[in-house]
C-alpha cells in the first residue's frame, strides 16, 4: 500500500495476510474470495482477482468487497489470476483455467486464455489480447506506456506498446521464460518468478538470479517504508531481501 505494508494472499487457506512496515503479521481478510492477485489504487482501494467465483473485486480499505467484474460478454470468465493498474486507473487483467478443486461451475466457456482491460470508469471490459497459451503475470511500466505479459505454459514473456484507449499495439518477446507473479523496479528492471527469482533489464537481458529456498515462487513485490524491500511468495513461505534499487508504483 501506499506506506509500505505488504499485503499477500494464501489461497489454499482463503485468506489475504498483512505484513506491516514494522515486521507484524495479521489477517487483513478471511475469508476472501480466494483471492489470487493483489493490486492497490490510487484512493487505497485493493483490487483481487477473486478466484472462488472467477471474479474480479474492489476491497475498500475497511475490507468491504464490491464485485466489480463476473463475467465477459455474458460467459464466465476462467479465473481472473493477476493484474496492473496503470496511472489512470485503467486495469489489465490476465485470465487463465487452472481447474480449481473447490470450484462450483460448469466447463470453461470463454474461447480462449485471454487478457483483459477494464477502462477506468468501471463500465467497459475489453479483450485485449487472444492468443496466449497461458497469461499469468503482468506488470506495467510507471508511465503507463508498456505491458508485460507472461506466458507461464509457453515459458515467455511478452511486451506490448500501451494505447490510450487501453488496447495493445506492437507485441514483442521480450524474454525466453514465463512467470507466476512480476514486479518493476525503478530502472525498469523486470522480475520473474518460479524457481527463485530472476531479473532482466528493460531489453529482455538476464541481469540478475535471486536464489530461494523452496520449490516454487508465485509472486514478487516491492515494499516497505523506503520501498526497497523485495517480498517474495514462495511454496509456504514469505521472504524478503534489501535491494540496493527501489520499487515502483503507477500511482
Amino acid at each position: 500500500d501506499a506506506e509500505g505494508n505488504l499485503f499477500f494472499t494464501d489461497q489454499p487457506n482463503d485468506r489475504i495476510l498483512q505484513w506491516s512496515t514494522d515486521g507484524k503479521l495479521s489477517t487483513f481478510m478471511e475469508p476472501c474470495g480466494r483471492s489470487n492477485g493483489l493490486y492497490f489504487d490510487r484512493a487505497g482501494n485493493l483490487w483481487a482477482c477473486a478466484d472462488e467465483k472467477n471474479e474480479l473485486w474492489c476491497i475498500d480499505p475497511a475490507g468491504k468487497p464490491t464485485v466489480v467484474v463476473k463475467e465477459y460478454e455474458g460467459k464466465l470468465l476462467n479465473g481472473p489470476n493477476d493484474l496492473w493498474i496503470r496511472p489512470d486507473g485503467g486495469i489489465y487483467f490476465t485470465d487463465p483455467f487452472y481447474k480449481r478443486p473447490y470450484w462450483k461451475r460448469g466447463p470453461k466457456e470463454q474461447p480462449g486464455e485471454c487478457v483483459y482491460y477494464l477502462t477506468p470508469d468501471r463500465k467497459k471490459l475489453v479483450r485485449v489480447a487472444d492468443d496466449l497459451v497461458t497469461p499469468n503475470g503482468v506488470i506495467g511500466t510507471p508511465d503507463g506506456k508498456n505491458l508485460y505479459v507472461a506466458d507461464l505454459r509457453d515459458k515467455k514473456t511478452y511486451a506490448y506498446d500501451v494505447q490510450r484507449d487501453g488496447t495493445l499495439k506492437n507485441k514483442r518477446r521480450f524474454c525466453e521464460m514465463g512467470s507466476d507473479g512480476m514486479t518493476i523496479d525503478e530502472r525498469g528492471n523486470v522480475y520473474l518468478t518460479g524457481r527463485g527469482v530472476t531479473v532482466f533489464d528493460a531489453t529482455g537481458n538476464q541481469i540478475e538470479q535471486i536464489p530461494v529456498d523452496a520449490r516454487w515462487t508465485a509472486n514478487v513485490c516491492f515494499g516497505g517504508p523506503d520501498m526497497r524491500t523485495l517480498f517474495i511468495t514462495a511454496s509456504e513461505g514469505l521472504y524478503a531481501i534489501r535491494m540496493r534499487v527501489r520499487g515502483v508504483r503507477s500511482q
